[in-house]
């Protein structure tokens, strides 16, 4: 099934998102090789996909996993957790439908 992971920054977490950013691309990377991966990105905080000192507010990924647990135990072992970029993160089932 598909999962929503909607995750939250902490404010001021630009520096750490950086620094984290390349563990965080490889874990995504990997659902994408595996065909589980259907959407990822980060929230800019301005209107702009370059959002550059503003940074971002959160990040978006849908992604196939076998149950909501499993879902959880990979969004709990985000790069971005450990390093203190996300002040929440919210896993929830998705339902396709459109495209």
């Amino acid at each position: 099934m598909w999962y929503a992971i909607i995750s939250q920054d902490n404010d001021n977490s630009l520096t750490q998102r950086q620094s984290a950013r390349t563990a965080h691309l490889n874990r995504l990377h990997q659902l994408k090789n595996t065909g589980r991966l259907l959407v990822a990105g980060p929230h800019p905080a301005i209107d702009n996909p370059e959002p550059g000192e503003a940074g971002f507010t959160g990040s978006l990924v849908i992604a196939e996993f076998d149950s909501l647990a499993d879902a959880k135990a990979w969004a709990d072992a985000d790069p971005y957790v450990s390093a203190g970029v996300y002040a929440s993160v919210t896993v929830k089932p998705f339902n396709r439908v459109l495209p």
